[in-house]
């Protein structure tokens, strides 16, 4: 089944589609973070100004080295520490639309573990946009049924995945990392 919900979820990002789906925190809206037409839906979907970045889901490091220019050696220690889902804010994005990098050059990217989310990465072979499955401004929904019919209606497919799931589940954490190994904590669930 989950291999049949990859190749449906790929179909719709190759033809520059959005999907809604289950990520390694919560319920996620994505496209492919190299098209930017896409992208612009999910910011008129979200109805989320576009000057507000949004993170990207990679499924590896070394897929990581291919859309930031210098990764700093820091971020290599916070993997290591960190035993929850994190996203690091990098200096210097490369390769993705340009709507998605942050007006100084940053980007957001998580190195996701979830079953799902990375073989779906690896077998597109491209970074995926995921921002939060809520209208900008509302509260994040905590599993699938919490999710508005505005978002459900305006994506072109839903991965049949963990939906009845409803275990509650919190973003990721995040953290700034600059070329000088200084960090900045965003936001931090205990």
């Amino acid at each position: 089944m989950i291999d049949i919900e990859i190749s449906k979820a790929i179909n719709v990002l190759q033809s520059g589609g959005i999907i809604l789906y289950p990520t390694d925190t919560i319920w996620g809206i994505g496209c492919d973070a190299t098209n930017y037409k896409a992208i612009e839906r999910i910011y008129k979907i979200k109805k989320r100004n576009d000057t507000k970045s949004m993170l990207i889901l990679v499924d590896s490091e070394k897929q990581l080295k291919n859309y930031v220019e210098t990764v700093p050696s820091i971020a290599y220690e916070l993997f290591e520490k960190n035993n929850r889902p994190l996203t690091l804010i990098y200096p210097n994005a490369t390769n993705l639309a340009t709507n998605i990098i942050g007006s100084d050059g940053s980007i957001g990217i998580r190195i996701t573990k979830d079953l799902l989310c990375n073989r779906m990465i690896k077998k597109f072979s491209k970074p995926i946009v995921s921002t939060s499955a809520n209208i900008s401004g509302e509260i994040y929904p905590n599993n699938f049924s919490e999710i508005s019919n505005d978002i459900i209606d305006n994506v072109d497919y839903i991965v049949n995945y963990k939906k009845e799931d409803n275990i509650l589940k919190v973003p990721s954490d995040i953290i700034k990392v600059n070329i000088d190994n200084s960090i900045e904590i965003i936001r931090k669930f205990d």
